[in-house]
């Protein structure tokens, strides 16, 4: 019998995987409001569909493979975003998008399904800081918090794209001998 914990973390798996169009679609109509809550939820189903497959002592196969793709399609929105606002560069954006299709490209040939490292997890949380406060919606604050919020989520931009490089050039990089990966 399949665990309550292991299909409640699927859903909110497949969840996030949807939540990027409605993400997007919220920017482009300059909803910020409501593309900060989406967002939010989305990290939010992240971390909780993480919870509960360690719940279920260990997700399903299925999960494992779309949970980072999930991360991917829910990210991907508020960066294309900022950069047809010419907010974050297009090369930087293109750099981090490349990276997480070629990842994701790896990690879908491995056995395992490449759980992610830490390094990818801090990345991943990074950027999401970093995201949130790039699309911090001007309604909540003074002029001059917003702008210095989304000048802190610009600047914490750039260490999450470092880690990106960083732990990709980690999943594609074989063991040196004798070491193991944690």
């Amino acid at each position: 019998m399949v665990s309550p914990w292991r299909s409640w973390a699927d859903r909110l798996t497949l969840f996030r995987a949807v939540l990027g169009a409605p993400l997007l679609l919220a920017l482009a109509a300059d909803q910020l409001s409501t593309a900060w809550v989406l967002l939010l939820l989305g990290a939010f189903s992240d971390w909780a569909d993480g919870w509960m497959a360690r719940k279920a002592d260990g997700g399903s196969s299925w999960g494992a493979r779309l949970d980072p793709l999930a991360d991917k399609l829910l990210i991907s929105a508020p960066l294309i975003w900022l950069a047809s606002e010419q907010v974050l560069p297009l090369w930087s954006v293109w750099l981090l998008l490349a990276r997480e299709l070629l990842i994701s490209g790896w990690r879908s040939g491995s056995q395992s399904g490449a759980p992610a490292s830490w390094l990818g997890k801090t990345k991943t949380t990074l950027q999401f800081l970093s995201l949130f406060l790039l699309i911090w919606p001007p309604s909540w604050g003074a002029g001059s918090v917003v702008q210095g919020l989304r000048q802190l989520g610009w600047c914490l931009y750039w260490p999450a794209l470092g880690l990106a490089l960083w732990s990709g050039l980690a999943y594609i990089t074989p063991p040196k001998a004798g070491h193991r990966r944690r």
